[in-house]
């Protein structure tokens, strides 16, 4: 496996991302959101979406195909001033256990050194991501928020303090 960790650049790569936000949102969602909900996130809306914000992404490829990608940036809550967040993090089933999230989290984390602490917040419910963003070091802090997708749903915020140290000898970063 040669996974290598990129900023989003290109056109497909923007497109890869899009692939992998709705396939994603496919392989993960059924049961946690509405369905109805489900079926509108469409293939050409995530492309919209990556298409008019490309900033603050990285992309994980695996050749040249895009297999996951992060989006990171300045916490948007208002209670954490100088934090810095995960917006979104996702990767294609198939390269579940491979060590890509956890390439794609620390890559986010060292271009959110400045600040003290990381947030992400994760759908209730959502076991293997709260599962994956507690083994990197991810906390929850007691933080609900309701948001709707399709139907109400409640999200935990988790926090980072501590950012760990690890060595990802089979993923790369480029610059």
């Amino acid at each position: 496996m040669d996974i290598r960790i990129k900023p989003m650049e290109s056109d497909a790569e923007i497109r890869g991302k899009a692939y992998v936000h709705w396939k994603a949102w496919q392989e993960t969602y059924p049961g946690l959101v509405d369905q109805a909900y489900l079926e509108e996130l469409t293939l050409e809306k995530c492309t919209d979406i990556a298409f008019r914000w490309p900033d603050h992404i990285l992309v994980a490829k695996d050749g040249e195909k895009v297999v996951g990608f992060v989006g990171y940036g300045p916490s948007w809550d208002e209670t954490l001033p100088e934090t810095g967040e995960i917006y979104a993090i996702y990767i294609l089933e198939a390269y579940y256990g491979r060590r890509v999230g956890y390439a794609l989290m620390s890559a986010a984390a060292q271009r959110l050194s400045r600040y003290e602490k990381i947030a992400v917040w994760v759908l209730e419910g959502n076991r293997r991501a709260i599962g994956f963003y507690r083994r990197y070091g991810f906390l929850p802090d007691g933080t609900r928020k309701q948001i709707t997708l399709g139907t109400v749903n409640t999200e935990i915020r988790m926090i980072l303090s501590e950012k760990p140290q690890s060595d990802f000898d089979d993923v790369r970063e480029e610059n």
